[in-house]
């Protein structure tokens, strides 16, 4: 069943058009994530989708037309960057909601504690909400919008400036609350570990479109075209030509090399470009078996750290980024000038049509 749909929405500012989505769904018990660059429109779709903001185009909740936006609202919660809590104390805060909707202060009062239990706060119910730190705080605003019940929860960026290990711990606790309460969810993040962590499905928003929407493993494996193979880390998107195919492999060169790919030809394309995510690459000190797929001769141009893993920028013939582990940098002595091999499986690569650019005279 469908908990939102929004068809042909679009949102105006100053008589400009700022965000078009001919088609977005929202099912029963799902956590879908809106992921985009900072810019591509997100939180206004997400007001628009939970008709705080005007728009033109279709919206429905379980099947039927919102006809009435103040009681659409009745029935989700939301939570927006900053946690907007109140000066007094976090029950206060869990309770608001509920409070102003005339529920009694009992039966609100356990709501509220029950959502802050859930979000492991519960300790601070009687602190007073000025005196807790922006993970907490974060926390009770979420069990805020929890304590309504609500049929659909919409997050905007609710990571956004907590530090990094805060921030993890927040993104594990509430994709565990999200699944345990079976709440259909709409999240907004510019972050892929975030939208990695917690997505049913992604929609990628560039430019106020959305230019892609499928389970997260697919978007970001299998991205549709060259920007958003960009913003979801695909690094290595590599011009080839496509020297034979068949129903099982297809044949490629890249520069001087021939690489072996499962994925045939989009629409039976000699000139294609072959993605490769820099996870896939394997990085090693010497070949293992001769008869290997895909895998070459390299030398490491650049190393750059960056937070847990390194970045390994490498020349095989063609350029070739590789992601791995400090651990693995150091026990490999992966140096700027080292000789390695580097390889990835026939599975990993994805392909998209290229029309190459004319050199002309």
């Amino acid at each position: 069943m469908t908990a939102l749909e929004a068809r042909d929405l679009v949102v105006e500012r100053d008589g400009r058009e700022v965000v078009r989505v001919d088609e977005l769904q929202l099912a029963e018990r799902e956590i879908l994530v809106v992921l985009g660059p900072n810019g591509a429109g997100k939180t206004t779709l997400l007001l628009a989708l939970a008709t705080l903001i005007p728009a033109r185009g279709t919206l429905r909740a379980d099947g039927a037309e919102i006809a009435d936006p103040l009681a659409f609202r009745r029935r989700i919660g939301v939570v927006f960057q900053r946690p907007l809590l109140l000066d007094r104390s976090v029950r206060d805060n869990a309770a608001l909601g509920l409070t102003l909707r005339g529920v009694s202060r009992d039966e609100s009062d356990r709501a509220a504690l029950s959502a802050l239990e859930r979000l492991g706060v519960e300790k601070l119910a009687d602190r007073r909400a000025t005196r807790l730190s922006g993970g907490e705080a974060q926390r009770v605003a979420i069990a805020r919008a929890l304590a309504l019940s609500p049929e659909i929860l919409f997050l905007d960026e609710p990571f956004n400036g907590l530090d990094t290990p805060t921030r993890r711990a927040l993104v594990t606790d509430i994709g565990r609350v999200l699944r345990d309460s079976g709440v259909a969810t709409i999240l907004v993040t510019h972050d892929r570990d975030e939208a990695l962590a917690l997505a049913d499905r992604v929609a990628v928003l560039m430019g106020g479109r959305v230019r892609q929407q499928g389970s997260a493993d697919d978007v970001f494996s299998r991205p549709v075209d060259e920007n958003v193979a960009a913003f979801v880390g695909v690094e290595n998107v590599l011009p080839a030509t496509v020297e034979r195919s068949t129903d099982e492999m297809t044949l490629l060169r890249v520069g001087s090399a021939l690489v072996s790919v499962t994925e045939q030809p989009p629409d039976g394309a000699t000139a294609v470009l072959l993605l490769i995510t820099p996870d896939d690459v394997v990085i090693a000190r010497a070949r293992g078996s001769s008869s290997e797929r895909n895998a070459f001769d390299a030398r490491i141009t650049r190393v750059e750290t960056i937070g847990r893993r390194v970045r390994l920028t490498l020349d095989c013939g063609f350029p070739l980024v590789a992601h791995v582990t400090r651990q693995s940098a150091r026990e490999l002595g992966l140096d700027e000038g080292a000789s390695v091999i580097a390889s990835f499986k026939a599975t990993g690569p994805h392909l998209l049509p290229h029309q190459p650019k004319s050199t002309g005279n």
